[in-house]
């Protein structure tokens, strides 16, 4: 099994953001496993930065150290963004990117809490409970 992990899900994570913590938690150590291949956005790690701006540098350079240990970074090239700046299906531009890094590593779903944002996507999203009511039949 191949996900994407969205950023909100990475963020609920890292701060045990009620009432979503506990099934991200499960998704990142299910990646962290290798029970699935869990893969992230590149632009997601500078938008985890900028959202975890409140956190000491320190604190915050170890979590997305240990995010990218158990998620492996993946881009979209050339192409791939031109293409996402030209779907006018997307409400947001950034969840178009993802879908582009989701498809490039040709992933089964993408973990997200914004489901209806990815409306016009490529790769289905889910939520994380629901992906966990699938992954664990």
């Amino acid at each position: 099994m191949v996900v994407l992990i969205d950023t909100n899900v990475i963020i609920d994570f890292i701060i045990k953001r009620q009432p979503f913590e506990k099934e991200s938690t499960e998704v990142m150590k299910k990646c962290a496993s290798r029970e699935i291949q869990g893969y992230v956005a590149f632009h997601s790690i500078s938008n985890l930065w900028y959202i975890l701006r409140k956190m000491p540098e320190n604190e915050r350079r170890e979590w997305l150290v240990n995010v990218c240990k158990c998620l492996t970074v993946v881009g979209a090239d050339h192409d791939e963004v031109i293409n996402a700046i030209k779907k006018s299906n997307f409400k947001d531009f950034e969840d178009c990117l993802q879908d582009k890094c989701a498809v490039g590593v040709n992933a089964n779903y993408i973990i997200t809490r914004n489901v209806d944002d990815f409306a016009g996507s490529e790769i289905p999203a889910i939520l994380p409970e629901d992906f966990l009511k699938i992954e664990n039949v």
